[in-house]
């Protein structure tokens, strides 16, 4: 017999309720061939801290896969989250037309370069969430919808700042 868990108004209870944070586009990043928007989200201030958008970008760096090659395209969007609990970065590139890589590291608030990667089956929190939805939205419009005539500047440029 399966077993089914319902999760109560108890189980949630503890949760703080939502909140916005500012979420923005920091800059457009060429590293070793590819072209990547580095986005920030902050929980306490308007922007993540230099400590952890200089170590995003060195993971970034040491992540993403040789540019144009096996199927990727050489753009991408990384998302740099000073958040509560700790800091989290996710490096994400498109592959193969419809598919978007990712991986997700995560540092203590006290030691943001510290970023390693996370090996639980992790997608992303409802902020960081929101930067990819967007993505998800400019990469059909600039890329999907017409591929014989895709516009990866379009797609590039296609950035905004959010209330996640």
């Amino acid at each position: 017999m399966k077993r089914v868990i319902i999760l109560g108004v108890s189980n949630l209870a503890a949760i703080a309720p939502y909140r916005p944070r500012p979420g923005r586009l920091l800059r457009i990043e060429r590293m070793d061939g590819w072209r990547i928007k580095m986005y920030g989200i902050a929980a306490a201030a308007g922007q993540p801290r230099t400590q952890l958008t200089d170590a995003a970008h060195k993971v970034a760096v040491a992540t993403l896969p040789v540019a144009n090659a096996d199927g990727n395209h050489g753009v991408g969007f990384v998302v740099v989250h000073d958040a509560r609990p700790a800091c989290f970065v996710l490096v994400n590139w498109w592959v193969h037309g419809y598919d978007l890589y990712q991986r997700y590291f995560r540092s203590p608030l006290d030691r943001p370069e510290q970023l390693l990667a996370i090996t639980t089956p992790a997608v992303g929190c409802v902020w960081e969430l929101a930067v990819t939805g967007h993505e998800r939205h400019a990469w059909v419009r600039h890329v999907l919808t017409s591929p014989a005539a895709a516009d990866l500047e379009a797609y590039l440029a296609d950035a905004a700042d959010f209330g996640l």
